[in-house]
């Protein structure tokens, strides 16, 4: 064969051959999803029990606490690009110092979502690492809700600190830092490869809605510490919210865990580049890590019968050093109850202020599924001055 023929045949169009993620999935591979989501809704209601209440709590607890708003926030920032035709994330990259400020604000915001955000951004390698650390710095997770609600001045007075130590942070790291430090190229490819393929179809995402609906106005009021199940219970449903939060924690599981059991997924549909698919994506990519984690937590506080509030008994002087260690661990229940905790009377402010500044929320699932070597150190480097600012305010006020 001469080479103008070897040639001719390497440049040659291949023939697309069909994958199994290029069919839209059949009704009884549709059910075979919707399986524990309808199961799931059913035990809740009809299960009882110590570790059933543990089991279904923190599924539920996971999805209205976090992922409802993260949701909501993917959809309003894909929702502003797409109204101003600007892609945001460009945008960011391209205003290199600035984005340090505007990462800090999107982590100050109660929740996580706009940490998750960020944190997405840089995987995709368009945020430098000072922007990362000013995120989680600034991130005080689910705890925000929390702390506002019970002590209104307080809460605002968290966000604002940090904000400002989180810029501040993200600054100096950049100035010592490069702007891909730790970066490494492929993260991109693999980030694709771990939250695009999650098995949709028309119908999986409009129930994924119907989910959602409901499971956000319930998580503003779970956030605001309403009793959610004693407000709307009736005698069919005696835990309305657990119901729709466990069925919409599973749904997202089922989504993302379908394609790696062989279910045939509609990648054409699923790739497509709409508000809502990215949204559905995404948010299903984080609710797998938050339950997990959640679940992670839990179990082992009733397992071993873990009793977190006599850890802070009697060592007034190591208390903030505790808070900020507790502001390692991922997600957003540790720093939940540390909040609990200072609001009850527990803990002084100085605790509060050292987790509130070393905590990252739920941002570092992405960051550990992905890329855990910057998500350790990043969190190494937000809790430098989370121990500096509370040991200041230690001595100089406690």
């Amino acid at each position: 064969m001469s080479t103008e023929q070897i040639s001719a045949r390497t440049m040659a169009p291949r023939e697309n051959k069909p994958s199994k993620f290029d069919s839209v999935p059949s009704p009884i591979q549709i059910f075979l999803i919707c399986i524990p989501v309808l199961l799931g809704g059913w035990a809740v209601e009809a299960t009882s029990g110590d570790l059933a209440d543990v089991f279904f709590t923190a599924i539920s607890d996971a999805y209205l606490q976090v992922s409802a708003f993260v949701a909501a926030t993917f959809l309003l920032f894909y929702g502003i690009e797409k109204l101003f035709k600007a892609d945001a994330a460009a945008l960011l990259q391209e205003a290199t110092f600035w984005q340090v400020p505007i990462a800090a604000g999107l982590g100050a915001l109660p929740g996580c979502g706009g940490a998750v955000i960020v944190m997405t951004q840089y995987i995709s390698g368009r945020l430098s690492f000072g922007a990362v650390v000013a995120v989680l710095t600034a991130t005080m997770g689910d705890a925000a809700f929390l702390l506002i609600a019970q002590l209104p001045l307080t809460g605002l007075a968290m966000i604002g600190l940090g904000f400002v130590i989180g810029t501040l942070s993200g600054w100096i790291v950049n100035k010592i830092h490069a702007f891909d430090f730790l970066y490494d190229h492929n993260l991109k490819t693999a980030r694709l490869k771990t939250v695009g393929k999650d098995t949709s179809s028309p119908f999986l995402d409009r129930l994924w809605f119907l989910l959602f609906a409901p499971g956000l106005v319930l998580a503003f009021l779970v956030a605001f510490q309403f009793d959610v199940d004693s407000i709307f219970s009736t005698q069919a449903l005696s835990k309305p919210a657990t119901t729709i939060g466990v069925m919409g924690g599973l749904l997202a599981i089922a989504m993302q865990l379908a394609p790696k059991l062989g279910l045939i997924g509609d990648s054409n549909h699923s790739k497509q580049k709409t508000i809502f698919r990215k949204t559905i994506r995404e948010t299903n990519f984080v609710t797998l890590w938050v339950i997990f984690a959640y679940l992670a937590f839990e179990l082992p506080v009733y397992f071993f019968d873990i009793n977190v509030q006599g850890i802070f008994a009697g060592w007034a002087a190591i208390v903030p050093l505790i808070s900020v260690l507790i502001g390692f661990l991922p997600g957003c229940g540790p720093q939940v109850l540390v909040t609990t905790l200072f609001v009850a009377g527990y803990l002084p402010l100085s605790a509060q202020i050292g987790n509130a500044l070393s905590n990252d929320g739920d941002a570092l699932f992405p960051a550990i599924a992905i890329a855990p070597k910057v998500a350790v150190v990043a969190t190494m480097y937000s809790a430098i001055p989370a121990l500096v600012v509370s040991y200041v305010y230690f001595f100089a006020f406690e």
